[in-house]
C-alpha cells in the first residue's frame, strides 16, 4: 500500500486549526509510557523558559503503542499557551514513518524551526529545548546534530562505525550522526519529505543516518549542540545491538552507492562548531557481559569463516583467524584490522548487487569482535580517555581512505 501523507485525518485536522507555528518539536515514541511525561514535560518547559514569544506546538507520533504511553501524552498538562497533538502515524512500521509525520506537520504549519527528541530520555531538561533550536533560529544554522557524554560502552556502534565512516566518507566530524535528538530548519523539513525514501527500508531502519548524510551532502549549514549527559533506556552490546548493526552498516554501504562522486573526492575531515552546555557530570556506567560478546563472536567464527576467508584480504582474514584463537584476558583485534574490514566489506557489498542483507548478516560478529577489543582496551580508561581512543581510530579511517577507494573503483 502506497501512503502520500503520514498523518491521519484527527492530526491533520489539528495542524489546520492552529494554522501556523513558529516551533514543532516532535516525539516519536512507542509504548514509552513510564518515559514519555518526563520528556513531555521538560519539553514544555524549556519553550516556556526559552522561547515564550514563539508560538510552539508538541507533536507525539505514536506507532501504536499497546501500553498506555498516548494516554498518558495526551492527560499531561502542557502550558496553556503551547499546542499538543497526539496521532498515530499511519504507514510502515518504525522512526522513519514517525519522523515523516513529525516532519509533515511541520511543513505545513510553516515553522522556522524544528526539533525531535527521543521518547526514553532520563537525561532530558529544559536547556535542550535552548541548545537545540537556537543555531537553527538565531544562527542560521540549518541541521543541529547531538554530542552527548556518554559511558565509553554506550553507543558501541556509533563509537567504532558510523562516527568514523561518516567522517572519513563526507569530510565532516558529526560525532553523533545516529543521535536521536536534532534539530533542523524549514528548507531541511522541505527536502527531507520530498525524498522518496519513507517506504523504502532506510526509512525504517536507517532513517538517522540517511539525514545526517544528507544534510552533509545537500551542503546544509551543519553545527552540533553539546546537551550533556544522554540518559535512556541503554542497549548491552551483546544483547541488543546485532539487529541495529545490521540497519544501519546496509543503510551507510546503499548510501555510499547513491553518493560514489561525492565521498571520493573528500579528503580529510573538518570539524562542526558547536554549541551547548560547557561542561557537564560524568554519565552512569553501562554493563558489558565481556565473555557473551566474545562467545557471540566465537560462535560466529565457526559459522563463517569459510565465507569471510573469501570475502576478506589474507592479510584481513589471518587477523581474524588469530583472534578466534584468543581468550578474554588477551582478546584483542587491532584497530589497523578493523579498518580494512570494514572497509573491504564496503567494497564487497559494492559489488554483490543481489543479497545484500545476507552478507552485513554475516558481519554481525565481527562487529562483536571489536566491541570486545574495544571493551579489553579501555578496562581501565576513563570515559574521556576512551574518547581520546575513538578520534584516534577516526583518524585511522581517514588515513586509509585510499586503501577504500582502490578496492571500490576494482569492484567489476
Amino acid at each position: 500500500m502506497h501512503y502520500n501523507t503520514a498523518l491521519r485525518s484527527y492530526g491533520a485536522k489539528r495542524i489546520e486549526e492552529i494554522e501556523s507555528a513558529d516551533i514543532l518539536i516532535g516525539i516519536p515514541c512507542y509504548n514509552n509510557e513510564t518515559t514519555i511525561e518526563h520528556v513531555i514535560q521538560m519539553v514544555t518547559h524549556g519553550l516556556a523558559q526559552h522561547f515564550k514569544n514563539k508560538r510552539s506546538v508538541i507533536f507525539i507520533a505514536d506507532g501504536g503503542s499497546t501500553d498506555d504511553t498516548r494516554e498518558v501524552a495526551k492527560e499531561f498538562q502542557i502550558k496553556p499557551w503551547q499546542e499538543k497533538i497526539v496521532s498515530i502515524y499511519r504507514g510502515p512500521a518504525g522512526k522513519g514513518t514517525a519522523l515523516r509525520s513529525i516532519f509533515e506537520s511541520a511543513y505545513r504549519l510553516n515553522i522556522t524551526a524544528c526539533a525531535v527528541v527521543d521518547s526514553d530520555l532520563r537525561s532530558i531538561t529544559p536547556d535542550w529545548v535552548e541548545h537545540l533550536l537556537s543555531p537553527v533560529l538565531n544562527r542560521g544554522y540549518q541541521f543541529v546534530a547531538p554530542v552527548y557524554v556518554r559511558h565509553k560502552y554506550d553507543g558501541t556502534i556509533t563509537n567504532n562505525i558510523v562516527y568514523n565512516l561518516t567522517r572519513a566518507l563526507y569530510g565532516k566530524r558529526v560525532r553523533q550522526p545516529i543521535g536521536g535528538d536534532f534539530a533542523l530548519s524549514k528548507d531541511v523539513v522541505k527536502y527531507y519529505i520530498d525524498q522518496d525514501v519513507w517506504e523504502t527500508d532506510v526509512a525504517r531502519y536507517g532513517i538517522d543516518i540517511w539525514m545526517t548524510t544528507n544534510a552533509i551532502t545537500q551542503n546544509f549549514r551543519i553545527c552540533q549542540s553539546n546537551l550533556g549527559v544522554k540518559i535512556h533506556d541503554a542497549k548491552d552490546p551483546g544483547q541488543h545491538l546485532g539487529p541495529m548493526f545490521r540497519q544501519v552498516l546496509w543503510t551507510v554501504f546503499a548510501l555510499m552507492e547513491k553518493n560514489e562522486e561525492i565521498w571520493k573526492k573528500v579528503k580529510g575531515s573538518e570539524p562542526l562548531e558547536t554549541f551547548g552546555f560547557e561542561k557537564t557530570q560524568d554519565p552512569k556506567a553501562v554493563a558489558v557481559n565481556l565473555e557473551a560478546i566474545i562467545e557471540n563472536f566465537k560462535i560466529g567464527y565457526e559459522q563463517f569463516s569459510s565465507l569471510w576467508s573469501d570475502i576478506f584480504s589474507m592479510e584481513s582474514f589471518a587477523e581474524i583467524k588469530r583472534t578466534a584463537s584468543l581468550d578474554s584476558s588477551n582478546f584483542h583485534i587491532s584497530t589497523e584490522t578493523w579498518v580494512k574490514i570494514l572497509y573491504e566489506l564496503a567494497a564487497t557489498f559494492h559489488r554483490w548487487p543481489v543479497n545484500r542483507y545476507k552478507l552485513v548478516d554475516v558481519m554481525t560478529p565481527l562487529y562483536y569482535a571489536r566491541v570486545a577489543s574495544f571493551v579489553r582496551q579501555t578496562k581501565e580508561m576513563s570515559s574521556a580517555e576512551a574518547e581520546e581512543l575513538v578520534e584516534d581510530q577516526a583518524l585511522k579511517f581517514e588515513n586509509q581512505k585510499e586503501y577504500l577507494i582502490s578496492l571500490w573503483n576494482t569492484a567489476p
